[in-house]
């Protein structure tokens, strides 16, 4: 593909070549732009012969500092949003083409999908945002679309699938899980999609994707909304620019669903007035646009609802126990009502779904232990609370909740101590143990957490998180609800020697055979 074709869409402020700037009315400009790309990294390692490299700007390293061994690993072309770099680089390298954007990380989303054949036309895009909830709410729509005979694609923190088939990719960083994947695994994966017949592609968007413009190029049919609580603030460095990187999305938005009992909602709704339509959901009020009415079943079993709203009052059933499922399939069927999905394909759509991975999801014991395990994602003060309610909801006299949890290294340090002080307050014993640590010293995070905890409330800390699945599991009462929370789908543990196999139910399953199997 030419240089200008993948130019095409993003903005240009300078070019610079043969040592000198150029303007448009200068007869080398549009000869510039001729050259065919035979790559487009931005990584310089991966630079060769015909190359453009794109210089992003990370938090520990400035693609800017690379231009040299880009080049000679082979670059051709150079794109940065820094002029002064281009402008002095060119002086050095009079035969590479230096090309100027306002944002560097934007025209990189722009090239990658102009590279891939662009895929952000070529399928309608439903996305979801929030602290929490996301994973639920992407997962519900697509079974629903699903029933309706719609071929989907979803992106997010689980998995990725076109269809029925999953999708992997390879990240640039082996020991960050991203839930959005950068522009240069997510625009192929987004082609692969619409090459397999994917209609909706439901994805994911994270604060991070947002704020990095990785979405730039894509137009979304429902930007979907379900909570703000504190979280990536060690990213964002404070909640009102991690408000605003959600709000990003409703700018490119046709229309926008919105869970209006959360604290924000009010705020989102005026910031996006007369930018996008609005739909508001609730599982408190009865003015919002669709209203959860006569709750009941919040057990294990799951929940059973009401919808009213002028366009259907429909009965919804959902096996996925908690109060936090209500206001999730609520957002999703209130955005496939709004698709025109007819109430009785979305009534059976989420009453066939019998869990998410990792999302208070159930691990089956041997038949000797007469107790419960649940794993679960929550790893925010927001999340864990809830999870500890929910629970709360259900259990009956004499069931203990047990939680055992702890907090990621190298993430938000202000939530450990709250995180602890809510344990203390919701939850019957606590063991406290490490949850992918990366680089910071576990007992430090432990600490944390502990300064948190209410005097006089009894706990235990275990520092290797097996080591305490296995405790909890072989200290267990007679119909104790264990919680294990932080990790949810994750199959792996980050710790400073890097990432190790590590599935709790495995972990769970084994030690309840070990100790109760008869």
């Amino acid at each position: 593909m030419k240089l200008g074709e993948l130019c095409k869409k993003i903005s240009i402020e300078d070019v610079f070549y043969g040592g000198k700037a150029l303007n448009k009315n200068d007869k080398e400009y549009d000869k510039v732009f001729d050259p065919a790309i035979s790559s487009v990294v931005t990584d310089s390692r991966n630079a060769a012969q015909g190359s453009l490299f794109i210089c992003l700007r990370g938090t520990k390293t400035d693609g800017n500092d690379y231009i040299d061994k880009a080049i000679a690993s082979g670059a051709s072309a150079i794109m940065t949003d820094e002029s002064g770099t281009a402008a002095e680089m060119s002086g050095n390298y009079s035969d590479i083409i230096f090309v100027v954007t306002d944002s560097a990380r934007r025209a990189c989303s722009y090239i990658y999908d102009a590279v891939n054949g662009y895929p952000s036309e070529r399928m309608k895009f439903f996305a979801v945002t929030g602290t929490n909830g996301k994973t639920s709410v992407t997962y519900m729509l697509k079974c629903i679309f699903e029933a309706a005979m719609i071929k989907c694609g979803l992106i997010g923190t689980v998995s990725c699938y076109s269809g029925d088939k999953k999708l992997t990719y390879k990240p640039a960083n082996e020991s960050a899980a991203m839930t959005t994947p950068d522009p240069e695994q997510l625009y192929p994966l987004l082609a692969q999609m619409a090459d397999d017949g994917c209609r909706y592609v439901i994805l994911e968007a994270t604060s991070h994707a947002l704020a990095l413009d990785k979405l730039a190029p894509i137009s979304f049919e429902m930007g979907i909304f379900t909570n703000l609580t504190p979280d990536h603030l060690d990213f964002h460095k404070s909640m009102e620019n991690y408000y605003l990187a959600k709000l990003k999305l409703f700018g490119s938005c046709k229309t926008a669903i919105i869970n209006c009992d959360d604290r924000f909602s009010e705020r989102f709704q005026n910031d996006i007035a007369g930018k996008c339509r609005t739909v508001t959901c609730s599982a408190k009020y009865a003015f919002a646009d669709y209203y959860s009415d006569s709750i009941s079943n919040l057990g294990v079993g799951g929940c059973e609802y009401m919808i009213r709203s002028k366009k259907a009052i429909m009965k919804i059933k959902c096996r996925i126990p908690g109060r936090f499922t209500v206001i999730n399939s609520l957002e999703a069927a209130a955005a496939a009502l709004e698709s025109k999905i007819r109430p009785s394909i979305i009534y059976d759509a989420l009453a066939s779904i019998a869990g998410i991975n990792g999302r208070m999801e159930n691990v089956s014991l041997c038949p000797g232990a007469d107790f419960s395990v649940f794993i679960d994602y929550a790893h925010t003060p927001d999340a864990l609370e809830n999870l500890l309610k929910t629970v709360a909801d259900f259990r009956i006299n004499g069931q203990r909740i047990v939680l055992l949890f702890g907090c990621g290294g190298d993430r938000d340090k202000t939530k450990r101590p709250v995180m602890g002080k809510i344990a203390s307050e919701l939850a019957d014993r606590i063991i406290i143990t490490s949850d992918n640590s990366r680089t910071e010293d576990p007992k430090l995070i432990i600490d944390r957490i502990v300064s948190g905890i209410r005097r006089g409330c009894d706990y235990t800390v275990i520092y290797n998180r097996r080591d305490a699945i296995d405790y909890a599991v072989k200290t267990a009462h007679k119909g104790d609800i264990i919680l294990l929370a932080g990790k949810g789908h994750e199959d792996y543990e980050i710790d400073a020697h890097g990432k190790h196999e590590f599935n709790e139910k495995e972990i769970a399953r084994n030690a309840a055979r070990k100790y109760f199997s008869h």
